[in-house]
C-alpha cells in the first residue's frame, strides 16, 4: 500500500487565506458611509465626555483678613504640568508674589485675584504678601 500525503491541509489554509485576505478591510459602499459616521458620532461623544470630565487644572484658593491667611494654605501639592490657578482675596491692599515663577499680582480690597500659569518648574516656591511680608502658602511642584 503506497501513502499518499492528503491534500486536505493544503487546501484548507489556501482556502482560510483566500477568505481572510478577502474580506480585510472591504465593506459594501453604504456601509462605509454608517461605519465611519458611527465612528466619528462615537469618537466625537467619547472626545466631549473627557473634556467635560477633565478639570482645568487645579484652583488654590486663600483669603486673607486682619494679616492672617486661610483655605488652601500650607504645603500645597501641584503635579508638573498641571496649570494652576491661585486666586487670592484679601481685606487689605498689598500685592501677591509667587517666587521662582516671579508672578505678581495687584490685591484690592475685598477683590479676588487671579494668577494662572502651567507648573513647568519643580520645587517649593513661597506665595506670598510682599507688603505685609505674610506667607500664603508654599506651593510644591512635582
Amino acid at each position: 500500500m503506497t501513502v499518499r500525503p492528503s491534500r486536505f491541509p493544503a487546501a484548507l489554509g489556501l482556502a482560510l487565506a483566500v477568505a481572510l485576505t478577502g474580506c480585510a478591510g472591504t465593506a459594501a459602499p453604504d456601509e462605509v458611509g454608517s461605519s465611519s459616521s458611527a465612528a466619528a458620532s462615537t469618537s466625537a461623544a467619547a472626545s466631549a465626555s473627557t473634556a467635560a470630565a477633565t478639570p482645568a487644572g487645579q484652583r488654590i484658593e486663600v483669603q486673607v483678613s486682619g494679616g492672617g491667611a486661610s483655605g488652601d494654605t500650607g504645603r500645597v501639592p501641584v503635579a508638573v504640568g498641571e496649570h494652576v490657578t491661585l486666586v487670592i482675596t484679601s481685606d487689605a491692599a498689598d500685592e501677591v508674589h509667587v517666587h521662582g515663577y516671579d508672578l505678581e499680582a495687584e490685591l484690592s480690597p475685598g477683590q479676588p485675584a487671579e494668577l494662572a500659569f502651567d507648573a513647568t518648574i519643580r520645587g517649593v516656591f513661597e506665595v506670598e504678601l510682599h507688603e505685609a511680608g505674610t506667607l500664603l502658602l508654599s506651593l510644591q511642584v512635582g
